[in-house]
């Protein structure tokens, strides 16, 4: 069975944003990545950040209950300017491959794929799109280690 958490996208102040979160909910972070910190890689969906992007958040998690997990990351120049409002993503995490597949392709169906389901450099295969209806989401399916 899949699991739903919501994922935030900021401006620039993704770091501080979260830091608040941690303050109110408490708990701790098991990953706060940087753009920097990405290695190099021959993917297009993927390039090096410009020098003054580097410290952004690429990616944060704060579990806040057991069922959830707040994540958020910021905007570069290559995703844009976040606008307040549709800066908020569904997130799916399955259980296996084949189910990412089958959400990822029925709920893009119409919309607008951003990121083709893909294996990635953390170890995950993962895709993002926008539906139909204009909402945001991201599949994610952790490989096992």
């Amino acid at each position: 069975m899949a699991t739903v958490n919501p994922y935030l996208i900021f401006n620039g102040n993704c770091e501080a944003a979260f830091l608040f979160y941690q303050s109110v909910f408490g708990g701790e972070f098991p990953y706060m990545g940087r753009f920097g910190e990405m290695p190099p890689s021959d993917d297009p969906n993927c390039p090096p950040p410009p020098a003054d992007e580097a410290n952004r958040i690429m990616h944060v998690s704060l579990p806040i209950s057991k069922e959830t997990i707040l994540m958020g990351s910021d905007s570069t120049s290559q995703s844009g300017e976040v606008i307040v409002g549709s800066n908020i993503s569904v997130s799916i995490n399955t259980e296996t491959r084949a189910e990412a597949d089958k959400l990822f392709n029925g709920l893009s169906a119409g919309g607008n794929v951003m990121m083709p389901m893909t294996n990635t450099f953390w170890g995950a295969y993962f895709g993002m799109f926008t539906d139909k209806f204009g909402i945001n989401w991201m599949v994610n399916f952790d490989e096992p280690k």
